[in-house]
C-alpha cells in the first residue's frame, strides 16, 4: 500500500469525526487569548488552609498518568498542571518519543490534543498509526496487505475515539495564536494533555530570549489555571559531536525554559553506536537512546532511562530484547 493512500485513509478518520481535526477558524482567538476569570482566583486563606487540613487528614496519592515503559513508572509521572519540557538534538527522537508518550496517554483514558507545526496531521498519524501498530505498515507480514491495514486504521479510530485531536496548521504562528488554541482546547474539547511541536516555531526569533520566557510563562500558568499537562517540544544548541549526551544546560534560548518548566526530560539518540553498526557488529546491551530527566519538581527521581529503538514500528522499548507494546491489545478491547 502506498504512501498517498495511508494518508487518505487518515483522512478519512477526520471525516468520520473519530479524531478530531482542528482549523484555526474554528478557534475564537480574540475569546481564548487572555484569561478573564481573575476575580475567581482571589480567595481567602481559610479555603486553603481546609484543603491542607484535609490532606493531612485523609492523604491521598496524587493523581498522574506515567509514560509507555514500566522502569519509569516509580520515578516519573504527569501531573496536571504542570509542563513538560522534552529537549534534543534535530532527528534525536523527540517526536517520535512523545507520539508514543500520546499512544500512552490514550491508553489510560486521557484526553490529548497534537499541535505539531513541524508535520501535517496526516504524517503525524501515520507515524502513530505505525508504533500503534506495533510493525512496519509498508511491510506488513499478511498476504491481504490491505484489509490489515485497513483494520489497523479501524483499530486506531477505535482506540482514539473521542480522545485525540490534531491542530492543523503548520509553520510559524504567533504565541498568543498557541496560548488561544491550547485554553479552547482545555475549555471546549475537555483535553487534559497538550503537545506542541516545537517551541521555536511559536515564538519568532532565536534571539528573543524575553518572549521565549514569556510563552513559557504563558504556558505555565494555562496548564494550572486549566488544570492540564502541557508537553513543550524543544531544541538544544549545536553541540561539537552529536555523540555527546546533552544536558539541561544545552538547551536552546533563555535559560529561564528549563527554570519555568516543572520537568525536563532531555531525549538523546546514540549516533556513536549507530556509527560502529555500519562497520561491524555492536553490543546489543548497549542502549539504542536515553530518556534522561534532569528535572522534576514534584518529584523526587531525576532518573536517566536507557531505551532500545525497535526499527519496524518506530517504538523504543525498554530492553534489547523487548517487543514492541500493544496499546489496544490487539484490537481485543
Amino acid at each position: 500500500m502506498q504512501v498517498s493512500e495511508i494518508q487518505k485513509r487518515a483522512k478519512e478518520l477526520d471525516e468520520a469525526r473519530r479524531i478530531r481535526i482542528v482549523k484555526p477558524d474554528e478557534v475564537d482567538f480574540e475569546k481564548y487569548i487572555k484569561a478573564n476569570d481573575v476575580g475567581q482566583k482571589v480567595r481567602g486563606a481559610m479555603e486553603f488552609l481546609e484543603e491542607v487540613r484535609e490532606d493531612f487528614i485523609n492523604p491521598k496519592e496524587e493523581p498522574h498518568q506515567t509514560m509507555p515503559w514500566p522502569k519509569t513508572h516509580q520515578g516519573f509521572g504527569f501531573r496536571a498542571g504542570e509542563v513538560t519540557l522534552y529537549a534534543g538534538g534535530n532527528g534525536g527522537g523527540k517526536s517520535m518519543v512523545t507520539g508514543q508518550i500520546a499512544l500512552n496517554l490514550i491508553k489510560q483514558g486521557q484526553r490529548v490534543m497534537i499541535a505539531s507545526f513541524e508535520m501535517k496531521p496526516k504524517r503525524t498519524l501515520t507515524r502513530m498509526l505505525r508504533q500503534f501498530s506495533g510493525e512496519n505498515i509498508y511491510n506488513p507480514m499478511y498476504v491481504n496487505k490491505q484489509q490489515h491495514l485497513m483494520d489497523l486504521v479501524t483499530r486506531l479510530q477505535d482506540f482514539s475515539h473521542g480522545k485525540l485531536w490534531l491542530y492543523d496548521q503548520q509553520g510559524t504562528v504567533t504565541s498568543q495564536q498557541v496560548i488561544a488554541v491550547a485554553r479552547y482546547s482545555a475549555v471546549e474539547l475537555g483535553v487534559q494533555h497538550i503537545f506542541i511541536d516545537s517551541l521555536m516555531k511559536c515564538v519568532s526569533g532565536e534571539d528573543d530570549y524575553n518572549a521565549q520566557k514569556m510563552f513559557v510563562d504563558e504556558l505555565t500558568a494555562l496548564a494550572r489555571d486549566h488544570n492540564v499537562h502541557v508537553h513543550l517540544i524543544h531544541h538544544i544548541r549545536k553541540l561539537a559531536s552529536e555523540e555527546i549526551q546533552p544536558n539541561k544546560n544545552d538547551i536552546k534560548g533563555s535559560g529561564a525554559i528549563s527554570d519555568q518548566v516543572d520537568n525536563v526530560l532531555m531525549v538523546w539518540r546514540n549516533k556513536k553506536k549507530e556509527h560502529q553498526a555500519q562497520t561491524g557488529p555492536v553490543d546489543p546491551m548497549i542502549p539504542d537512546a536515553m530518556l534522561m530527566c534532569e528535572k522534576q519538581r514534584n518529584g523526587e527521581a531525576e532518573d536517566w532511562y536507557s531505551l532500545w529503538y525497535h526499527k519496524d514500528s518506530q517504538q523504543f522499548v525498554e530492553y534489547d530484547n523487548s517487543v514492541p507494546m500493544s496499546f489496544d491489545n490487539g484490537g481485543r478491547f
